[in-house]
């Protein structure tokens, strides 16, 4: 059996009481941290709160030699975790299609999506949100500014009605890691797309503090949202609620929430 844990949005306690057995009751426990990870906790500290060792494996380890995982499930009880949703990213989508090509059954302990909290933190309809985004760095996608695919997904949203959650870029290697943070996105967005736009950064979703901070995206440029994970909604239109929820939860001036009001 291969089983997939998210392991939820923040820290060691933010799994749930299923993903927590199922870490517990496996054989061999495997994570990768270059989709998402926790800013609140190491690994370390998830081996220590739920009393397993967990075998850390690159994107590589993931997605050209996924062996050593799937014999694991093979020859008994193996779990796969990430951060958040174990099944947000496509990777691990097809880690679960090899394990069923070679006859391993899988199944799914779900956590807890970044998309769910940016919803419910800033008051925007979860049904109202169209496609997503990720917004990289200029060194990863090896050209300057903002890419074209992305303004193109958050204008074909907005002409729907729609809002659009763009996600922030995390490069993570041996030595280091880095995190774009909502006011670098919000000034890329500012600079070569639209900078009196309405936008929302959402800081450390998951954590006993998040910060939720709407205004336009020059204005955000210039704010400091603290420790990372950071992510940025683009909104499309506001129904009458949804406003009232920038300026009373997310400190939006309430001229530029009416600007996206229907």
């Amino acid at each position: 059996m291969l089983t997939f844990v998210g392991l939820g949005l923040y820290d060691e306690s933010s799994i749930t009481l299923q993903g927590r057995e199922a870490l517990q009751e496996a054989d061999r426990v495997f994570a990768e941290r270059y989709t998402s990870r926790l800013v609140g906790a190491s690994f370390e500290d998830v081996e220590a709160a739920h009393d397993v060792e967990i075998e850390l494996r690159s994107r590589e380890g993931v997605e050209q030699h996924p062996e050593p995982i799937l014999d694991a499930a093979s020859e008994g009880d193996a779990v796969f975790c990430t951060a958040g949703d174990t099944m947000i990213s496509t990777t691990h989508v097809d880690l679960r299609l090899r394990a069923h090509e070679r006859g391993i059954d899988t199944r799914i302990v779900h956590g807890t999506t970044a998309a769910a909290a940016a919803s419910s933190l800033t008051g925007l309809q979860n049904y109202r949100f169209g496609k997503a985004t990720t917004l990289p760095f200029e060194t990863s996608h090896g050209g300057e500014g903002v890419p074209g695919s992305v303004i193109e997904t958050i204008e074909a949203n907005r002409d729907r009605g729609l809002h659009t959650l763009v996600f922030l870029d995390i490069k993570v290697d041996d030595d280091r890691e880095d995190y774009m943070t909502g006011s670098e996105a919000a000034d890329l967005l500012a600079s070569d797309w639209d900078d009196e736009a309405l936008g929302v950064v959402v800081a450390r979703a998951g954590s006993p503090d998040p910060v939720v901070a709407a205004d336009t995206l020059d204005a955000l440029a210039e704010m400091d949202f603290g420790e990372p994970l950071h992510m940025l909604v683009i909104p499309g239109e506001l129904h009458y609620i949804e406003r009232d929820a920038l300026v009373e939860l997310a400190g939006a001036p309430e001229s530029v929430a009416d600007s996206r009001l229907v």
